[in-house]
C-alpha cells in the first residue's frame, strides 16, 4: 500500500466493527463495521468533491473533538487527495459551536447518527442535511500519490508514503478517550493497517472507561 486512500480495502472482514464511540454524558453509542464506515467515507468523499471542489491539494481542517465523524473526515480527505491540516485550510469543519472562517464552511450538529442542525447553522452547510443524499460509491478521478501531503498539523507536514511508514500496524481493539487529531489519524491508520478497531468514549470516568473496556473486549491505552 503506497497511499492512504487504500485503508479501508484491507479488511480481512469488512463487517467487523472499525470504530465505536461513546458519549457517556449523552448515553450514545455508535459501532461503525469498516463497510459502515466505507459508505460515510465515499458520501463524504463525493460531497467534499461535488459540492466543495476537493481534491489533491486541497487543505481540510476538521475542528471536532474525537468523535466517530472525526475518523470518517480524516479518511474522506485522504481520499480525495486532500490533507488534513490545523492552518491555512481551504474547507473548515466544525462542531455545534460553528467556528471556522475557511472559505467553505461545514458543521456537524454531532447529533446521534450523525443528525442535521434542528435550525439550519447561519453560514456553514449542514453536514447532516448535506452528506447523506450523496452517492455510496466512490471513484476518484484525481488519485493521491505517495508524496500526497496527508497531514500539516503543529507545523509538522507527514505525506501518505511517511505517515504509512512511520505508524505501526494494530491489531488490537484499542479503547481510547478523546485526543488530538495527529492522534486520531495515526490512531485509525494503524487499525486498519493491522486489522484492529477503535472505541472512543467521550465524557467518562475513569470506572466508566474500564467498565466500557470490559463490555467491549477492548485494551485501555
Amino acid at each position: 500500500m503506497n497511499t492512504l486512500d487504500q485503508l479501508l480495502r484491507t479488511s480481512a472482514d469488512p463487517s467487523q466493527p472499525l470504530v465505536t464511540y461513546y458519549d457517556m454524558a449523552t448515553g450514545e453509542r455508535v459501532e461503525l463495521s469498516t463497510t459502515t464506515t466505507a459508505n460515510w467515507v465515499a458520501k463524504t468523499s463525493n460531497f467534499l468533491v461535488d459540492d466543495l471542489d476537493a481534491g489533491p491539494g486541497t487543505r481540510i481542517r476538521i475542528g471536532l473533538p474525537s468523535h466517530w465523524l472525526t475518523t470518517v473526515w480524516i479518511l474522506s480527505a485522504w481520499n480525495v487527495g486532500a490533507s488534513v491540516v490545523d492552518h491555512a485550510a481551504d474547507i473548515g469543519l466544525s462542531g455545534p459551536d460553528l467556528v471556522a472562517d475557511e472559505p467553505h464552511r461545514v458543521a456537524a450538529s454531532l447529533r446521534p447518527l450523525g443528525g442535521r442542525f434542528p435550525q439550519p447553522p447561519e453560514g456553514f452547510l449542514d453536514l447532516g442535511a448535506e452528506v447523506p443524499g450523496h452517492g455510496d460509491h466512490f471513484m476518484a478521478l484525481d488519485l493521491p500519490e505517495p508524496s500526497t501531503a496527508a497531514l500539516d498539523l503543529d507545523g509538522t507536514t507527514s505525506t501518505h508514503a511517511e505517515l504509512l511508514a512511520s505508524v505501526v500496524p494494530d491489531a488490537a481493539r484499542r479503547l481510547v478517550v478523546p485526543g488530538s487529531i495527529r492522534r486520531d489519524a495515526e490512531l485509525i491508520t494503524a487499525a486498519c493497517l493491522g486489522g484492529g478497531s477503535l472505541v472512543i468514549v467521550a465524557s467518562a470516568t475513569p470506572e466508566q472507561i474500564s467498565r466500557v473496556a470490559a463490555q467491549e473486549g477492548a485494551e485501555d491505552q
